[in-house]
């Protein structure tokens, strides 16, 4: 090793020792007669010091210490006479003895601190850079360890870590696929997984009884903070389980990390029917660090001439705790905000409960106090609330009082990152009706598609709705959900040919088709498939939320922006007119 010691480690206790470090110049200064640099590696930083009357120091000042220089010093640990709290190796310094340059540095394009002066696609684009900052580093080491714990949990109840194929067959089931050309197989094409799903499966039939990986996973869809075109997933499979069997068995995984990488002892974790939480929360992922719940006000407001409540599908209300000191500015902004198009509500009603008890409204023209004091009653109100009503059609008015709910807890400051708040989510409808999703294939429109994936199994005393009402069938699906962000989902799969042929019937699929794409799953369930089912962790969305922060790509190494690409090797790029022809791909130069 070139060095003794790294530059976090050494302390009090090691003065008079002569150590060697190497690192990075984070930074030097002159003060007096003496020269300090500050020394970084990964574990953390230690202060240099030498003199500029001592012959040493005369040749290490010659030299010249530019940011970012790799050195390797040698040098004798003294006490510091002004100490730093702030830095575990902040009782000591190094006095130099000899100095090597091993690489100089270009001046780096942002400062490598916590609080750097880069902007994102910069930062991006020197991402190399970037990942020397000690924030950045401390997400992947937080990562680094949640992989480990995940190991060691799954070890000890005996599952066996297998890697599955990341060539494989195009499905048109779910989101779009990255494709990869053949060159042995002209006019053929890989497909990279968007999950382990049926390679899991046949490993449950292959007798392998619990099985995980920490795997990556691809799609083809539009991107924001918790998405990249690349992920992770912790993927788990087990076989002769029920639903119960898997809820405890993550749960306790979910507790471990918890308590392991947070320090934090969850209790146990709760459930909501997938309908309860769209009736309360109105979306299927809900934030329960606070209560606020969304309460039906349709049969409340009605026959009072209101033409905005009498008109409206649905009437939706909430009651914001201590906020009926809104002024009519903010009022008259948070009714901006309903009416922007993302949730494009027509307007906001809303009604102060004030500290003595009086309510006052935007439509007090049309209630009088005793009606307002059933509003204030329907939804928990209390003094110093404010009741916030949205009217309007049923799904639109329930996307957009889900998302006004968030919004208020933002405002209220009540959706603290460093508090926990863990849900399953069970009981999801089997089947959605796709309109014409951004994200599925085109050729999904106007049919059903599978809210999960179409292995999953569906109630068994829902499975003769499938011949009559298909939406109406209820799965054996199960989300976790922490602080409003799906982290995970499962189900128990179909084991049994039939069934599986049923509903790839129901989803559209011709028995042709059917076979052409999972031929080899349906034939493997003829030799014996046991009971199965699982579950897959997204380990981005999990690391961020441990982390304590917005976006995923915080936790990966080297992630995507925003438009799928990599800027620091510029990809995706064009290919050579040599490799495209090759692969027998032949790209049309007319323009339409």
């Amino acid at each position: 090793m070139l060095r003794t010691n790294t530059c976090g480690e050494l302390r009090i206790e090691d003065v008079n020792k002569n150590v060697t470090l190497c690192g990075w110049v984070q930074k030097t200064r002159k003060l007096g007669g003496a020269t300090f640099i500050d020394l970084r590696d990964r574990y953390g930083i230690t202060q240099l010091i030498f003199s500029d009357d001592d012959q040493a120091g005369a040749k290490f000042g010659e030299e010249g210490f530019s940011r970012e220089m790799v050195l390797k010093v040698t040098g004798t640990v003294i006490e510091r006479l002004s100490k730093n709290k702030n830095l575990p190796t902040g009782d000591i310094e190094i006095k130099l003895q000899h100095v090597e340059i091993l690489n100089r540095s270009l001046t780096p394009p942002f400062t490598i601190e916590d609080e750097t002066d880069g902007g994102d696609e910069l930062r991006m684009k020197y991402r190399y850079l970037d990942l020397r900052r000690t924030v950045v580093r401390k997400n992947l080491e937080l990562r680094h360890r949640m992989a480990i714990e995940t190991r060691n949990y799954l070890d000890k109840l005996d599952f066996l870590e297998v890697e599955t194929p990341v060539l494989i067959k195009s499905t048109p089931e779910g989101a779009r696929d990255f494709v990869v050309p053949s060159r042995m197989n002209q006019n053929q094409f890989y497909a990279l997984p968007q999950s382990p799903q049926t390679f899991k499966q046949l490993l449950m039939v292959s007798g392998f009884d619990r099985y995980y990986q920490i795997v990556k996973c691809f799609r083809d869809e539009d991107l924001r903070a918790d998405r990249q075109p690349e992920f992770t997933q912790i993927d788990c499979e087990m076989s002769f389980v029920e639903q119960e069997d898997i809820l405890q068995t993550f749960e306790g995984l979910t507790r471990h990390l918890f308590k392991k990488v947070k320090g934090i002892d969850i209790p146990t974790i709760p459930r909501l029917s997938y309908a309860d939480a769209m009736k309360y929360y109105g979306n299927d992922k809900p934030d329960t660090r606070f209560d606020m719940k969304l309460v039906d006000f349709k049969a409340l407001v009605s026959g009072k001439s209101f033409k905005v409540f009498e008109d409206a599908e649905t009437v939706l209300a909430i009651s914001a705790s201590g906020a009926s000191e809104y002024t009519r500015k903010q009022l008259d902004e948070l009714t901006e905000w309903v009416k922007r198009p993302q949730l494009a509500a027509t307007g906001l009603v809303y009604a102060r409960y004030t500290a003595d008890g009086t309510l006052k409204s935007s439509v007090d023209k049309f209630y009088n106090q005793e009606e307002l004091k059933k509003w204030a009653q329907a939804c928990d109100a209390k003094p110093g609330d404010l009741i916030l009503i949205l009217a309007g059609g049923e799904n639109k008015t329930r996307k957009a009082m889900s998302e006004l709910r968030l919004e208020m807890g933002n405002r209220l400051g009540l959706r603290d990152k460093n508090k926990f708040s863990c849900l399953w989510v069970v009981d999801f409808p089997l089947l959605e009706w796709n309109e014409g999703d951004p994200n599925l294939l085109a050729s999904l429109a106007g049919r059903w598609h599978a809210k999960h994936h179409p292995f999953t199994s569906p109630k068994p005393e829902d499975i003769n709705l499938l011949n009559t009402d298909p939406g109406g069938v209820r799965a054996n699906a199960y989300d976790i959900v922490i602080n409003g962000v799906e982290v995970g989902g499962g189900s128990i799969r179909i084991h049994n040919r039939d069934l599986q042929a049923k509903l790839f019937e129901v989803l559209g699929f011709s028995k042709e088709e059917a076979q052409k794409q999972f031929g080899f799953l349906m034939n493997a369930f003829e030799y014996g498939a046991p009971p199965h089912g699982g579950i897959a962790f997204g380990f981005d969305r999990l690391c961020s939320l441990f982390g304590g922060a917005e976006s995923i790509r915080d936790f990966i190494a080297f992630p995507k922006n925003n438009s799928g690409r990599d800027v620091m090797i510029d990809a995706p790029s064009e290919i050579s007119e040599e490799q495209l022809k090759e692969l027998g791909i032949h790209l049309s130069t007319e323009k339409s």
